[in-house]
Order: structure tokens, then sequence, then C-alpha cells
């Protein structure tokens, strides 16, 4: 392999940072040393029984499709793993049965398997010539070679995915409070500055309120810990009923929870408003329960809404405010009893 070639591989694994980048350059220089007018990557889908042709460099006469798909049972590539056979000058008196080379006018074919590190089958790497071409050791030893490193290449960027999958899989836990399934602390206060954002720039308010349930810990010692548990599950789950895709549900610890939405404009924002949306939250959340094998009548949550002008307020001011309102109507309803 000369030194030039080398440099050129060497290149191309240090420059390229996609699979097309890098599979394009090895088949400009498989091209070059095997002087075929075609060289390609394929893909086999072995359940489908189809074979794509993924990358494709043409020249001169020959021109295979990029994006081409044809049934796996009719083409070279498996007839040359079959027989043991990588290489021929003669398709036509090899594999006479071969329509996908017929339509194609191929009459010299190279191949070899691109097989990934755990001994997966992906695709081939071709080079195909409508002309008769001798196959040269150098060429031979270059195609394997190139079939290597774009299977390590396809394996290394699995890898990464499945690392990035469960990288994500690990945030979404760490920001899911597991009892509820509900976002936790940490998934609200990291969330709410864009909801805040996106209600700034459509000149928005951005209602939040801030929810406690009242007796919460008389149904714990009445009922027991399991019925407290179901609780919280049943209030989630009416939260998420009464609150859209877009709004902001979490919960914040113990019996307290957190919503937010995107308020009226900001020219016309009232206490009608907050009122409003207070009493759907109450009336939500009032009601019968079923506890395990107990059905209790519950008289709901104190809360506290605040209609925040992003423009202005930060979440954390918001949060806070609402925190403060929550318990002015925890103090009320207390003297209501």
């Amino acid at each position: 392999m000369s030194e030039n070639l080398i440099e050129r591989i060497s290149m191309a694994l240090g420059s390229e940072k996609t699979l097309e980048g890098f599979v394009r350059q090895l088949l400009e220089m498989l091209q070059l040393v095997t002087d075929m007018e075609s060289t390609y990557l394929t893909h086999i889908d072995d359940v489908a029984g189809f074979q794509h042709v993924r990358y494709v460099r043409n020249t001169q006469e020959m021109q295979i499709p990029e994006g081409l798909t044809v049934p796996w049972q009719d083409t070279l590539c498996k007839r040359a793993m079959e027989d043991g056979r990588r290489f021929t000058d003669d398709v036509p008196g090899t594999w006479p049965d071969s329509e996908a080379a017929k339509a194609l006018g191929i009459t010299s074919y190279l191949s070899t398997p691109v097989m990934l590190g755990d001994g997966v089958l992906y695709g081939t790497l071709c080079a195909v010539s409508a002309h008769s071409q001798p196959l040269s050791e150098r060429a031979e030893q270059i195609i394997h070679l190139f079939a290597e490193l774009i299977g390590q290449y396809i394996r290394k960027e699995q890898l990464l995915q499945e690392l990035r999958e469960a990288n994500d899989a690990l945030t979404a836990v760490s920001m899911t409070d597991e009892l509820t399934g509900l976002p936790n602390r940490r998934w609200v206060f990291s969330t709410l500055p864009k909801l805040f954002a996106s209600a700034a720039a459509e000149q928005r308010s951005v209602l939040v309120a801030f929810v406690d349930l009242d007796g919460f810990k008389a149904i714990n010692d009445s009922y027991g810990h399991e019925s407290g548990d179901r609780l919280l599950q049943s209030i989630a789950q009416r939260l998420r009923e009464l609150m859209g895709p877009e709004d902001i549900i979490g919960r914040l610890g113990g019996d307290e929870f957190i919503v937010a939405t995107m308020g009226p404009e900001l020219n016309a924002v009232n206490d009608d408003h907050t009122l409003t949306f207070k009493v759907k939250l109450a009336q939500q959340l009032t009601g019968s329960y079923e506890l395990r094998d107990n059905l209790i009548d519950y008289g709901g949550a104190s809360l506290g809404v605040v209609a925040a002008n992003p423009l202005v307020c930060t979440p954390n001011i918001a949060i806070h405010d609402a925190d403060s309102s929550m318990y002015e109507d925890k103090i009320r309803r207390k003297h209501q009893q």
C-alpha cells in the first residue's frame, strides 16, 4: 500500500465526522485502486429481503443508481457469499440468472462483506465495471481493509447512539418523580424558564399555581401510606387530565405540586384570570377518590395562583409568590372549617 493512500485514509479517519463523508472518500480511493467504473456500499435488510445501495461513486459508462433497492435473493452479493467467490470478470458467464446484473450491464464484479464488531452482516462493499477488468492482489487487500474500516465506523456510530439513548433514559429518570410519573422539581425548575421565554416573546402572561394537598398526613395516618401514595397518583392523573401537553405539571415533593400554563396577553390580564384558573384546579382536585379498599370524599387542596409578567418576573419569583398565596389560602380554608 502506497504511503499516499495510507495518508489519505488517515486524513479521512481524522477529518470526516459522518459515515457518508467517510464512505465517499473510501469509494473514491477504491475506484482508483481497482480501476473499476463504479464503487458502492450496500446495506442488507435480511428480514425484509432487500439490499439497499447507500452510497455510490460512478465513473465512465457504468452507472449504479444511489438509493437503488433490489431483492436480496437476486443480488450478485448473495451469490458471491454463497459461492465463496468475491471476484469475477465474467458476470454473465458466472451468474447468468441474475436479472439485476443484466439490467445494470455488469461484467466485472468485486465485493466483500461489511461485518460489524458483533459478527452481524451489515452489507457489502462492491466495485463493478461494464468491461472485463482484472483484479490485482493490492486491490483485493484494499477492499477488505476498507470494508473493515467501514464496519468499525458503523459500529462506533451505533455504540455512540446507544450511549446517547442510555444517557437520555437516565436523564428522563432523573427528571421524573418515581411515584406519580410526573416531572420532578429538577425538571420543573429547568423547564419553567423556557415557558417564560415563550410567553415573553408572545407578550403573554404565565399562570403559575402552587398546590398543597390538605389533610394528607391524616389520610396517611388513617388509611396507611399505600393509600396516601394512591391519592398522590390520582391527583397527578387529574392534573394531567386538566392541563394540556404544552403546560407544566410537576411534583415538587411530599404533597406539593406545581402547575404552569401560558396565560392571557399582558395587556388583558386581570384577577379574573387567576380566579378562574384557581376554581378549575379546585374543582378538578376535589371529590371522591378510591384509595385501595376505601372510597373517600376529599376536600381538595390549598391553591396559590399568580399571573406572572415574564418581562419583569422570573420563574423563581413566580413560584415564591404562588407559594405565599397558597399559604394564605390554606389559612383561609382552616378558618372556614
